[in-house]
């Protein structure tokens, strides 16, 4: 298990700015831009960690000489940032530390599912940006009616991939349909795929041969561009069925490419997700990853909860959890996985 280890971290910060010194560092641009990624890593981690310390010897000194409610402030961040390096401490696959790539793909419930892939998509951007992630949206294919059949966004940061994975499976959403005239019960579902980022000279090798690349005209914003060339790159993974579309840029070459790239992601968790249902069966510990049943519910009728089925972890504020306030849920399942309770 990964711990805080400040001296070791300090070793490889001076490692890496000899390595960021050297005059052909630029050369091999790959290395250089994973090693730069790295440096500016560690050295956050190390200013999070000296402001950490700056705010405990406030608090020592300060309890008695202020009043309670100069020092809560404080407090709370403490605390937050005290869970933050606890949550950290739990990381240890192989991709954890690095960003991830994120797709979600609406399920089971017509309209309303594709409803609730868009709410979904809403959660997870509003989340980042409290997390301080930086997010790209690469694609998003609109609903006939409503919402998204499918969307797939990009999540960079620390641990981006090892905080996302405990999102990964079946997402179930009970409400009164606003798209039922009757105004009836219905319940909707949305699968959720967290895949690490890779690198573009990844290890995971795709074969052509296995491809198939359509290329059609992209949809949503983009001004005269959209409708008038076939820029948009869907790529079909034929002996998996894994399916990715990108059309964020103009060109139809770099969309491509970026297609490629969350292709090998996709398969380099379809890898991982298959190695951990081979430890769940030889643990007997519950495991609900890509399809299969649901890992959270989203209840907003008859009553509001929302409740992760791993850990029974929930709360009863369903739209400050859908507005983005995931990180119980996130810490619940990271502290359960540490124990062998789930994979």
């Amino acid at each position: 298990m990964v711990t805080f280890d400040v001296p070791a971290l300090n070793d490889r910060l001076r490692e890496l700015e000899e390595q960021l010194g050297k005059p052909d560092f630029w050369s091999d641009q790959q290395r250089a831009a994973s090693l730069s990624t790295e440096h500016n890593r560690i050295q956050k981690k190390l200013q999070r960690f000296q402001v950490l310390q700056n705010n405990l010897r406030f608090l020592e000194e300060g309890i008695g000489a202020f009043e309670e409610d100069e020092l809560r402030p404080v407090l709370d961040e403490t605390r937050a940032e005290l869970e933050r390096l606890q949550e950290d401490a739990l990381f240890s696959g192989e991709y954890d530390a690095g960003d991830a790539v994120v797709t979600i793909q609406s399920d089971a419930g017509g309209t309303d599912a594709q409803d609730f892939a868009e709410m979904v998509l809403r959660m997870y951007l509003r989340w980042a940006e409290r997390r301080g992630f930086k997010t790209e949206l690469l694609e998003a294919s609109p609903g006939e009616e409503a919402g998204l059949k499918s969307a797939t966004f990009t999540v960079e940061g620390e641990n981006a991939y090892g905080v996302l994975k405990a999102e990964r499976g079946k997402h179930r959403l009970v409400r009164l349909s606003p798209f039922d005239q009757a105004h009836r019960r219905h319940t909707s579902f949305t699968q959720v795929i967290p895949a690490p980022l890779l690198t573009e000279d990844g290890r995971v090798e795709v074969d052509e041969n296995d491809l198939r690349i359509d290329t059609y005209r992209a949809s949503g914003a983009g001004g005269q561009h959209v409708n008038k060339t076939d820029s948009a790159v869907r790529i079909t993974h034929l002996p998996t069925g894994i399916v990715v579309s990108v059309q964020n840029e103009r060109s139809q070459s770099s969309n491509k490419q970026t297609a490629l790239r969350i292709l090998r992601s996709r398969l380099a968790e379809k890898a991982e997700e298959e190695r951990e249902a081979e430890l769940a069966r030889e643990r007997g510990a519950v495991h609900m990853g890509f399809g299969g049943n649901a890992i959270r519910s989203y209840v907003l009728h008859p009553y509001q909860l929302v409740k992760d089925h791993r850990t029974d972890y929930e709360v009863g504020n369903a739209q400050g959890v859908l507005d983005g306030d995931l990180d119980g849920f996130i810490r619940e399942w990271l502290l359960a996985k540490a124990a062998g309770k789930v994979v």
